[in-house]
């Protein structure tokens, strides 16, 4: 059992906790994950970790409450214990030659990348950092984010917070002006991760990406977190989740990821009724 040492809400339906998990921690590196089982009657579900603390055994993970198992998750509170978390798994990023990098997530993704700006900073290499978000109130790691960035670039859908505008309109921006990157790293929903590769793939600079299919055992036995990478089928849980952007079928993936979108809602809508069950016999 995974004890919660913290919980933190950082927008609607968005959330942070820290889970007590020493070995976890200790070999943890950024681009890796973990997968989750809340309960025996539980399904696993994979999340990226988005920091480590060695000296505390501490995982930070940070996750949108939109499935059943995510909102089951996100119904647990500080001393609460969640029982499994597996991990690290899948292959670190290799970033160690990189100089000058442009980092890029989206809502979510943010998580994601900041873990990669982080390693990448601390190693002194120049980072600028493209965050985007729908609108201010989802905006999170603002600072932590600045911290670990020579330039960081607030983009929202609504234009509420930093520049209106898309994270592509601001890399374009950038290139053309005349930065030059070793790399980009782009984390986010998968449209903007295939259009962060189209935007950056007539400049000729390598695109990195994390890609978080539908996930079953996290061992590359079931298949199920398969994608086709050059022409060929890899395995995000094995092989990934970092892969060369200019060279993933995003269309493809987009597919796969909403195949069980019906069954989804249902499991969704009934741990909703659940909760609410309980809410009024409370």
């Amino acid at each position: 059992m995974f004890r919660i040492a913290e919980k933190k809400d950082l927008a609607e339906g968005l959330t942070l906790m820290r889970v007590e998990a020493p070995n976890v921690a200790r070999r943890a590196a950024a681009g890796q994950f973990i997968i989750f089982r809340v309960d025996d009657e539980g399904e696993r579900v994979p999340l990226t970790i988005a920091d480590a603390n060695r000296e505390k055994g501490l995982i930070t993970i940070i996750f949108q409450q939109v499935g059943a198992s995510t909102m089951k998750l996100g119904a647990l509170n500080v001393g609460d214990c969640i029982r499994d978390f597996a991990g690290p798994l899948g292959r670190a990023s290799e970033l160690d030659d990189f100089k000058r990098v442009c980092v890029i997530g989206g809502g979510c993704g943010c998580a994601i990348a900041y873990p990669q700006a982080k390693y990448l900073h601390s190693r002194g290499a120049e980072v600028d950092i493209i965050a985007g978000f729908r609108t201010k109130e989802l905006v999170f790691f603002e600072d932590e984010m600045k911290a670990v960035s020579s330039n960081y670039y607030l983009m929202t859908d609504d234009g509420s917070a930093g520049e209106h505008g898309l994270v592509t309109n601001k890399l374009t921006e950038l290139i053309e002006s005349g930065r030059q990157y070793d790399a980009v790293i782009a984390i986010g929903p998968v449209p903007m991760m295939k259009f962060v590769c189209l935007a950056t793939k007539p400049h000729g600079i390598k695109t990195i990406v994390s890609l978080n299919p539908i996930m079953v055992d996290g061992t590359g036995m079931c298949g199920a977190c398969r994608v086709t990478v050059g022409g060929k089928t890899r395995f995000a849980c094995v092989d990934g989740p970092d892969f060369d952007g200019h060279e993933v079928d995003f269309d493809e993936l987009i597919r796969r990821n909403v195949i069980y979108r019906e069954e989804e809602a249902a499991a969704r809508d009934h741990v909703c009724n659940l909760r609410k069950e309980a809410e009024h016999l409370g």
